[in-house]
């Protein structure tokens, strides 16, 4: 049985879903020309069907072969990791998105009066999260989608671009089945070396809308020997880190105080949110 053309009608679905837009297409830096040769470059890799070359230990070559299996899709995304910009509007992101030397992405950019702009097929691999940790996941790049926020970090963000990113939660969670607990911030999974999406982020709301937790209006008391650093694993945080844990914990749950000490109210707060988990 030939396999080839249902490999090649997979390939397809990537290229179409990849191109197609109900807008036109911005270029920025000759990147639609550039993206193009990219994403011919990974059909190419997709459509290699031969086997690995293997040795045993004597270096005598291990039999082996290529037998295409039916059963198989596209991989993905399970997470959401949302970042602020830290420059100064949606343009200036763009270019910066679009030069090879920059070295990063994002899959969205939503921008202060509400634009969202698509830059990368939802099922490709942007280079949003760099080095990070969370839970036993060191790659947070091949598992999620990154959306970057126009802020410079230092500002709320505006009604309309929090109204527009709730819409594409929306749709993201539904079309990929992403789970409640796996909405996070940047400043989540690069301990210490990040601190987006921020204090002004409202992860409360997000959390009403069903993107995240938060913690309840009434709080119980954290046990006397409460184990707060197990609590932080359980979460998701590294706590290798245990100071920066802290502060990615209070950053996204307390937002008020974001000292790497635990306060009895922090304490109380990270004991209802762990239980959620």
């Amino acid at each position: 049985m030939n396999f080839k053309p249902l490999l090649y009608i997979l390939l397809s679905v990537i290229v179409l879903s990849s191109c197609k837009s109900r807008k036109p297409v911005i270029v920025v830096n000759n990147s639609q020309k550039v993206y193009k040769s990219q994403m011919d470059s990974l059909l190419d890799l997709t459509k290699a069907m031969d086997t690995v070359a293997l040795a045993d230990s004597a270096g005598h070559p291990i039999p082996s072969q290529f037998v295409a299996t039916v059963n198989f899709n596209l991989r993905k995304p399970n997470y959401v990791i949302i970042h602020h910009t830290a420059q100064d509007s949606t343009q200036q992101t763009l270019h910066t998105f679009t030069l090879a030397r920059t070295q990063v992405s994002a899959h969205y950019v939503v921008g202060r009066d509400g634009k969202v702009i698509h830059m990368l097929n939802d099922y490709l691999r942007s280079w949003h999260a760099g080095v990070g940790k969370w839970g036993s996941i060191t790659d947070m790049n091949s598992c999620s989608i990154g959306i970057e926020l126009d802020n410079n970090g230092l500002e709320p963000f505006q009604d309309a671009q929090i109204k527009s990113l709730l819409s594409l939660l929306t749709y993201l969670k539904k079309t990929y089945n992403i789970p409640t607990a796996n909405f996070l911030g940047h400043s989540d999974i690069a301990i210490p070396r990040k601190t987006d999406p921020s204090a002004y982020f409202p992860w409360k709301t997000l959390a009403q809308n069903g993107f995240g937790f938060w913690s309840d209006d009434v709080l119980e008391l954290a046990p006397e020997n409460f184990d707060y650093v197990s609590a932080l694993r359980i979460i998701g945080y590294d706590t290798q880190k245990l100071p920066g844990a802290i502060t990615a914990f209070k950053l996204h749950f307390i937002q008020t105080d974001v000292k790497p000490q635990l306060t009895q109210l922090d304490l109380n707060v990270l004991y209802n949110v762990y239980k959620k988990y």
